[in-house]
């Protein structure tokens, strides 16, 4: 479904198995590898473009070991490394982008979300010196030259990131939402959640099941996406400013929810 919101076909491209945790490092970069040099065999790929979390596909983190087994791939084979940190970058998994714990540096990184600080509609591409190739205003569009949006991002920029407390403390309260999701995964049966910073998914073993705890929990004044392939995670996404005493009450309604939904079938059975 999110690929088809595209509206058109996406050609050229060879889709690639994502990091599986089930794995250890050493079989999980063994099995990039195989699949990198598959693709290779029929021409070296232009660029691969990756999410370090994926988002849209289930909140799914991939570990140091395989970033940087990709990393080293794109750099020796003269292939582009583009990460989207759309929805993961900007502080959403501690760090300003989600790739830094891993130690690489990619050749283009797309921004958007809430690099504007204050909501407003702003999205860059920031790529090595030696690959902008752009003359001015040669490439625009809606979200590009938008004055107000740049005044917040500087802002945003000067009030936040000044120095390290928004990472220690998105760092710290995902702890805190991880050990929260956790504890309710356990009460009732659920897979292990996953996440980094304050981007988390709750599995659910049973299709539709996200569905129905996110709904219960817009009944119960919580805003809550599905995620996933058959929209059978529960995204987590507080806001990086959301103040204890709401993360407190929002994860509440969520245990609240999961507890009318699939709590009352478990117990059930």
């Amino acid at each position: 479904m999110k690929r088809a919101g595209a509206g058109v076909l996406l050609p050229y491209t060879v889709p690639l198995p994502f990091d599986d945790l089930a794995d250890d490092d050493e079989q999980a970069v063994a099995r990039l590898i195989r699949s990198l040099d598959g693709v290779a065999e029929d021409g070296l790929p232009a660029a691969v473009v990756v999410e370090t979390v994926q988002g849209e596909g289930g909140v799914n983190p991939a570990r140091a070991a395989w970033l940087r087994a990709l990393a080293s791939w794109t750099r020796e084979h003269g292939t582009l490394l583009v990460v989207d940190d759309i929805q993961m970058g900007c502080g959403r998994t501690g760090p300003f982008f989600s790739f830094e714990p891993a130690g690489i540096v990619p050749d283009i990184v797309c921004l958007s979300k809430s690099i504007s600080g204050y909501g407003m509609p702003m999205a860059l591409t920031l790529m090595r010196p030696e690959y902008d190739v752009w003359k001015p205003g040669e490439h625009n569009g809606t979200f590009r030259g938008y004055n107000p949006a740049f005044v917040t991002a500087a802002r945003a920029l000067e009030l936040f990131w000044s120095d390290g407390a928004l990472e220690a403390r998105a760092t710290a309260l995902g702890e805190r939402v991880g050990r929260a999701l956790a504890d309710t995964a356990r009460r009732y049966g659920l897979p292990a959640p996953r996440g980094r910073g304050l981007a988390w998914g709750l599995p659910f073993r049973r299709p539709g099941a996200a569905r129905e705890v996110c709904d219960a929990a817009y009944r119960g004044g919580l805003l809550l996406e599905t995620a996933g392939p058959h929209d059978e995670v529960a995204k987590v996404l507080p806001p990086l400013t959301v103040a204890d005493e709401q993360l407190e009450l929002g994860l509440g309604i969520l245990d609240e929810s999961v507890a009318s939904t699939v709590g009352r079938r478990t117990l059930a059975a």
